[in-house]
């Protein structure tokens, strides 16, 4: 993932992480990369209405930790964001699967990065926000409704 560009706006600072916290999101990203692609391929070729239990992506997901589970949640929204279209499809539900997963332990850094993510695809990713909103909701302070809680750095 060396072409990922996700460290935020310049202009702006929204997003904006360090370069140490964005390396160590890159590099958790990078460690199920090859299984999250191999997984959303596979399922790809197979039946669409399949339960996602019995996807390879679903196989994936109940095979990791809460921390292998937001990187690969990650992952997955980079990955739809970047390449948005009908093809990522599987993509898009393997986001909503991990979106309706609680208590994964989300960092404000891994959704800061999300939402930065979501804001440069633009609305015509239709689910551009599923995975950051969910993730942030989690939260301290937003999950328990603290209004002082914002993303901008």
């Amino acid at each position: 993932m060396a072409s990922v560009t996700g460290r935020g706006d310049p202009r702006s600072g929204r997003g904006r992480l360090d370069d140490a916290a964005a390396q160590g999101l890159y590099d958790r990203m990078r460690v199920v990369a090859p299984a999250a692609f191999g997984a959303i391929e596979r399922d790809r070729a197979d039946d669409p209405a399949r339960p996602f239990a019995d996807t390879a992506c679903g196989r994936l997901v109940g095979s990791l930790d809460a921390a292998g589970l937001r990187a690969l949640g990650m992952w997955a929204h980079h990955w739809c964001m970047r390449f948005y279209d009908d093809d990522t499809r599987v993509g898009r539900r393997l986001v909503r699967e991990i979106a309706g997963r609680r208590a994964l332990g989300w960092t404000v850094d891994e959704v800061r990065w999300m939402l930065g993510e979501s804001e440069r695809a633009g609305p015509s990713a239709r689910d551009r926000l599923t995975l950051p909103l969910a993730a942030a909701g989690e939260l301290p302070g937003v999950a328990d409704g603290g209004a002082g809680w914002r993303l901008a750095g």
